[in-house]
């Protein structure tokens, strides 16, 4: 329980401390807040639930929580997720907390849901504890992709997420362990791609072998190499390649023309519609675009290795995968972190007591929020 009862004093603001002695000394009431967000959301609500729970069983109190949206609902803008009723005196205190813990979440699920839902035929490796502020938001943001996952799963059939890069938050996957193969410094403490992916076998036989291969900016080259020093692998589809191709440079065999020439080939609709600078980018531009999936898998299947999983990262956000489905990118897996809100202030829930002993009343303005 982070943090705990204890610890609460010092992480919660000032003003509410100050009500908390104020109400002490005048009198408690029964107090019933309402939670919501400004802007639509996927509700992700347990771990703020679990801990709010948690300071109910510590402190003795009675705790009521009417949760209007269960986990995985899209909720709207403005409209509460949850009441929750209880003494003021224990409650007025838990906002700061309670807060921190439902809105980040819930928007990080909405990104991770439309994700999903654009490219239903690809999984998802949440790859995002790098990128977090710490454990507990590396947390919330495990938690919620895998709440984003399941609904796209239970609406659309979508493949959702697959798993995520660490163990400790493995089981919102319901896995055992995190996923993962290879970063770029094992391949440069190998010395070449093709070493790295035997090095890695010999380590780890028991684990799928999935080889990073823009390290040495030969995507193409190092892809094949590895195929054909694994064929058995590459024969039974248990082998995989990874492109992660930087932003400042191209794939291997691709330029400009050769990226228009690929999406002609393959989706020709992709490229003859407006489309904004940024769109164009993840079309036929430097990184790992449309265009260098396509090419990529275009050179294995030529060289006999169809059964090769292409795995594809590098600012794989909301919009970058709108635009992947657009142009029906080969990809197999996708490894992000960018389902993380972009900005934060969209993040940011909002509580109002909305009835006192049971009595409505809000401030003006915020009538909607009353209970109905």
């Amino acid at each position: 329980m982070k943090p705990t009862v204890d610890e609460l004093p010092d992480w919660t603001d000032k003003y509410f401390t100050r009500t908390r002695e104020t109400v002490g000394r005048f009198g408690d009431c029964v107090a019933t807040y309402a939670i919501f967000m400004r802007r639509p959301v996927v509700s992700a609500p347990r771990l703020a639930i679990e801990w709010l729970q948690g300071v109910a069983a510590a402190r003795g109190f009675e705790l009521a929580i009417d949760l209007r949206y269960p986990e995985g609902k899209w909720v709207g803008a403005g409209e509460p997720i949850m009441y929750v009723t209880g003494p003021l005196y224990h409650l007025i205190d838990t906002e700061t907390i309670l807060l921190q813990k439902i809105g980040p979440p819930s928007v990080a699920a909405f990104n991770a849901y439309t994700m999903c839902t654009d490219l239903p035929q690809v999984g998802f490796l949440a790859m995002d504890a790098r990128h977090c502020a710490g454990l507990e938001m590396a947390e919330q943001m495990a938690y919620a992709a895998s709440v984003g996952s399941l609904r796209a799963q239970r609406k659309h059939g979508a493949k959702g997420f697959i798993g995520n890069a660490t163990d400790a938050t493995a089981h919102f996957f319901g896995q055992p362990r995190g996923f993962g193969t290879m970063p770029h410094a094992l391949i440069g403490y190998a010395g070449s791609t093709v070493r790295a992916a035997e090095m890695f076998r010999e380590a780890q036989p028991d684990t799928r072998l999935t080889v990073l291969v823009d390290y040495f900016g030969k995507e193409v080259t190092d892809s094949l190499a590895v195929c054909r020093r694994f064929p058995d692998l590459a024969a039974d589809g248990s082998l995989g390649v990874r492109i992660d191709t930087p932003g400042g440079r191209y794939m291997e065999e691709m330029d400009p023309p050769t990226a228009y020439a690929v999406l002609e080939r393959h989706v020709p609709e992709a490229v003859r519609g407006f489309r904004t600078e940024t769109e164009l980018r993840y079309l036929i531009g430097t990184g790992v675009s449309a265009s260098a999936i396509h090419h990529l898998r275009d050179r294995l299947d030529e060289a006999g290795f169809d059964k090769v999983r292409i795995v594809a990262s590098s600012g794989f956000s909301p919009e970058k995968c709108r635009v992947m489905a657009l142009a029906h990118v080969p990809v197999d897996t996708i490894g992000t972190g960018s389902y993380l809100p972009e900005r934060w202030s969209e993040t940011y829930a909002t509580a109002d007591i909305v009835e006192y002993d049971g009595k409505p009343m809000v401030k003006v303005g915020r009538e909607f929020l009353l209970r109905k």
